[in-house]
């Protein structure tokens, strides 16, 4: 049977994988651009930047995550019982107990942050801890916790830096291009027939790498909430309870005021109303853009979980 840490070998090694695939990547697509435009400076730019903004996702995610979100943190003697919720959870999953914030927002939803568990975080809106009981809280929280414990928050995090990248360094192509970046190049430093063909790749992947980024990080990212509402579940040996809480939160119709596109695939639920998944038919190509899966094929594969 599954267990909260089945999937942390999983996640290290893809965590590795994506580092090195994005690493390369960068460099193939910053020597294309370079190439085009005739200006090495792009792909020395590529690499220094993406190495800057790695470190930088790495150590300080959790707090600019918190940042943006308007989250304070909960003083255990303000909201014992909240504190003790968590407590539990994290002793029965053997997790150490993560920083835990509010945010000031009548929607209901939640997030966990953090490059591990020992900096961990997991923030709730005011919403959320008023609309929902306890066992249903319990399963929101569990669902985080196993964010934490499987090492998502920091795959989740890598991804977001690598789409933010690969967008940037095709938006600079095309302002670059735009002011007469296609300029005279020295052929004989690159032939010219080869300088075309790179001209005409640089454009290709100017539009497609940005698509194929988010298409990833969406992927990513719903295949990730499927396995914490497993897990959570195992965790709590009670499914109804998340399930509950699915419902409410998928009920709700009013927007989360402090979410962004940057930080919607870190919560619970999509924070943005259209993407929250009604019960209605998705199409395939729809599914392809949304952050989280359908409500409903959430709802449907905990019902059918054997614990």
């Amino acid at each position: 049977m599954a267990s909260l840490y089945t999937n942390i070998d999983s996640n290290k090694r893809k965590t590795w994988v994506l580092m090195s695939g994005f690493f390369i990547a960068i460099i193939l697509i910053g020597y294309v651009f370079s190439i085009a435009l005739n200006n090495s400076g792009i792909l020395y730019f590529a690499v220094i930047f993406s190495i800057v903004s790695s470190f930088i996702s790495y150590w300080y995610s959790d707090k600019i995550v918190l940042a943006m979100s308007s989250a304070q943190p909960v003083d255990p003697d303000s909201n014992r019982e909240l504190y003790r919720l968590v407590e539990n959870l994290c002793i029965t999953a053997g997790l150490p107990v993560p920083k835990i914030y509010v945010i000031d927002d009548s929607s209901p939803n939640a997030f966990a942050t953090g490059r591990d568990p020992k900096h961990a975080a997991i923030a709730l809106t005011s919403g959320i801890l008023a609309k929902l009981n306890k066992t249903e809280l319990e399963g929101v929280i569990a669902h985080e916790l196993s964010h934490v414990g499987n090492r998502d928050i920091l795959i989740s995090t890598l991804v977001t830096v690598m789409v933010g990248v690969v967008v940037l360094l095709a938006d600079w192509f095309w302002r670059w291009s735009f002011f007469g970046g296609f300029g005279n190049r020295d052929d004989k430093d690159v032939d010219s027939r080869i300088a075309a063909i790179l001209t005409i790749l640089a454009v290709i992947l100017a539009i497609l790498a940005p698509l194929f980024a988010y298409l990833m990080q969406f992927a990513i990212s719903r295949k990730r909430e499927f396995l914490a509402d497993a897990d959570g579940a195992l965790l709590t040996r009670y499914p109804e309870g998340l399930i509950g809480a699915l419902e409410k939160i998928s009920s709700d119709q009013k927007p989360l005021e402090t979410a962004n596109r940057a930080t919607a695939h870190l919560y619970i639920a999509s924070p943005f109303k259209d993407d929250t998944g009604e019960p209605k038919k998705i199409s395939f190509w729809r599914k392809l853009f949304l952050t989280h899966p359908p409500i409903e094929e959430r709802i449907a594969a905990l019902r059918g979980m054997k614990i």
